[in-house]
């Protein structure tokens, strides 16, 4: 039996008996990053300039069966056969996040039997839908929505990437296409087509239609929900040229907990370019829109300053919501984030929006050239941020991985830069303290002045103060916004000032394999992987009392805790999504942490 030691759980369960929860945070912070390009990372192809590689990317499921996700990669742009018809890359990774190995589908290449045309951008769009033709092998959905031949293909791959078939649905108009899961519950995964394009109830307005496919990869025509400003129950507030329905859409699910599903859709062109997104709440069966919430400079917790003008494109202004990706709870208060960015603020930003359950934004934290921690050494107008994806833990070591497009330039092919975060435990001490002494990292604070001599943050934007800053220890004032970043020589004072002292444990959260206990105490969790019930035995050895157990998704959230007092007991997994889990246990002092598969 493999045991998998994560420092994250294990700091979770030595605090146990001290009752900590409220008093440790979980905050994910940077891990590294790969620039996958041509001739970087690994991925070697006939990638040209202006190609515009990772124009969009999805995760793809694992289609080589290596136990790796693997990535679908739009070239949008690429020549094959005809000028700017278009390709798509099926990228194969390794663990890393480096490429094992790639395969181009185009015109010409990959087993793809079609006729594309000049201007027809197949690969404008991508989106992994999962296994459509039931035949173990993931399948993948591709855009073409220019020139006379627009569509939108399902196709079904060969674990060797290449095509084994696919189904064209002609006349369906996607500059963007996000898988959203399966809504209507029939077994397959649902897409949203994006036409920012769209002249419904005005010029440019953009509009989204969600799409329902039968098992052959036929788009059910008389089930698409269109939602623009004049249908799906969207009513006012799309301008012209605001191009709502951007490039992406994010499924966040029911955040609020009012049986309706929550859908963000960005409006880039908005607000003279600054950017918008709505969070829109649809019925749970018309899938029409019951409410909805604006998000923008000024507007319903967003208060970063975004840009306006003539861009060198010639687009305008900062284009917020040109991309958006749902990527679960990243700051532990239980309501699903976004990130997002504006691919037109300067070399591009990314930002995560840490959300309410009322959809407004409870604060945001920046990824871009000189903030986020991972060092990226953007070039100007990179258009960092253009295309989001997520992953999930790809190293199987309980970090998360998400994508983000980049490379955008003239002289560019593409770029693809595949990010880490890791899960970082910020432990409260006791009592109101202040770290003192020791080297500053960072301050937006004046103790002679008494006074911010920077800009107010959020304690989420203080974490990434520390993560940028690798301090050891933080000091975050709630009630003035201060926010100090010290290293490890620093010592605990008690603070007049009403401020908090945290220390920073950013764990690197690395899956360590450990040899076995010897089988006289070891513990035993079987089967695994397991479709429902989990049984937990020792052998030759009855539990102790109070033996502690506790659930944790990928993710770190806490889902379940019991506890033992019996030689065998079990724990029933049947209500719970397939995925990978983490068991976290605590026997007679001995605490490990079991990677678990339900299936």
């Amino acid at each position: 039996m493999r045991i998998i030691l994560s420092y994250f759980l294990l700091q979770i369960l030595i605090n146990l008996p001290n009752n900590l929860w409220a008093q440790t945070s979980t905050q994910w912070g940077p891990d590294g990053f790969v620039k996958i390009e041509n001739g970087s990372g690994g991925m070697i192809a006939d990638i040209e300039s202006g190609d515009r590689f990772s124009r969009d990317h999805d995760s793809a499921g694992d289609i080589n069966g290596d136990g790796i996700t693997d990535l679908v990669i739009g070239a949008r742009s690429d020549d094959d056969g005809a000028t700017d018809a278009g390709a798509v890359y099926i990228v194969f990774l390794n663990n890393d996040g480096t490429v094992k190995f790639n395969q181009k589908i185009s015109m010409l290449s990959g087993g793809f039997n079609e006729t594309l045309v000049e201007n027809n951008f197949f690969g404008y769009g991508v989106a992994g839908i999962g296994d459509y033709n039931n035949d173990g092998i993931p399948d993948i959905a591709v855009s073409a929505p220019s020139s006379s031949n627009r569509s939108i293909y399902i196709i079904f791959l060969n674990n060797d990437g290449t095509v084994k078939d696919y189904v064209k649905n002609a006349n369906i108009v996607a500059q963007g296409l996000s898988a959203i899961g399966d809504i209507n519950n029939d077994g397959k995964i649902d897409l949203v087509a994006c036409d920012p394009n769209s002249n419904q109830g005005g010029t440019n307005r953009g509009a989204i239609n969600i799409l329902f496919l039968d098992n052959s990869g036929q788009v059910n025509s008389d089930d698409i929900v269109n939602i623009s400003s004049t249908t799906g129950g969207f009513g006012t507030g799309l301008e012209d040229n605001d191009k709502f329905g951007g490039r992406e859409v994010a499924m966040l699910g029911d955040i609020d907990n009012d049986g309706t599903l929550e859908m963000a859709v960005g409006a880039f062109n908005s607000n003279g370019g600054k950017g918008a997104i709505w969070i829109l709440s649809l019925h749970p069966d018309t899938y029409h829109v019951t409410s909805k919430l604006k998000i923008t400079e000024g507007l319903n917790g967003f208060t970063d300053t975004l840009t306006t003008g003539t861009n060198p494109n010639g687009s305008q202004g900062a284009n917020l919501g040109h991309a958006l990706c749902k990527v679960g709870d990243l700051n532990g208060d239980g309501v699903p984030d976004l990130m997002t960015g504006a691919n037109q603020q300067n070399e591009g930003w990314g930002y995560i929006l840490y959300l309410n359950a009322d959809k407004t934004v409870k604060t945001y934290t920046r990824i871009n050239d000189s903030a986020g921690g991972f060092d990226l050494n953007l070039s100007a107008e990179d258009r960092f941020s253009r295309s989001i994806s997520f992953i999930g833990d790809l190293r199987g070591d309980g970090t998360i991985a998400v994508n983000y497009g980049g490379g955008a330039g003239l002289d560019s092919g593409g770029t693809l830069y595949l990010l880490f975060f890791k899960p970082c435990i910020f432990n409260q001490q006791t009592g109101l303290n202040h770290w003192s002494g020791g080297n500053t990292l960072f301050t937006n604070w004046s103790h002679n002045l008494q006074m911010l001599t920077g800009e107010a943050l959020t304690f989420e934007q203080c974490t990434f103060k520390a993560f940028e800053t690798d301090a050891s220890y933080m000091t975050y004032n709630f009630n003035d916004a201060r926010c100090i970043c010290k290293d490890s020589t620093a010592t605990l004072a008690i603070s007049s000032e009403m401020s908090t002292a945290f220390t920073n444990q950013c764990n690197n959260f690395t899956a360590t394999s450990i040899k076995e206990e010897p089988s006289s105490s070891s513990l035993i969790i079987y089967p695994n992987p397991t479709n429902s019930i989990l049984q937990l035995a020792r052998n030759n050895f009855s539990f102790a009392s109070n033996i502690e157990i506790k659930l944790f998704s990928p993710l770190g959230r806490l889902l379940y805790t019991t506890t033992l007092d019996s030689n065998k007991s079990e724990i029933d997994l049947s209500n719970y999504p397939i995925g990978i889990y983490y068991l976290a246990t605590k026997i007679n002092g001995i605490i490990s942490t079991h990677k678990i598969s339900k299936q």
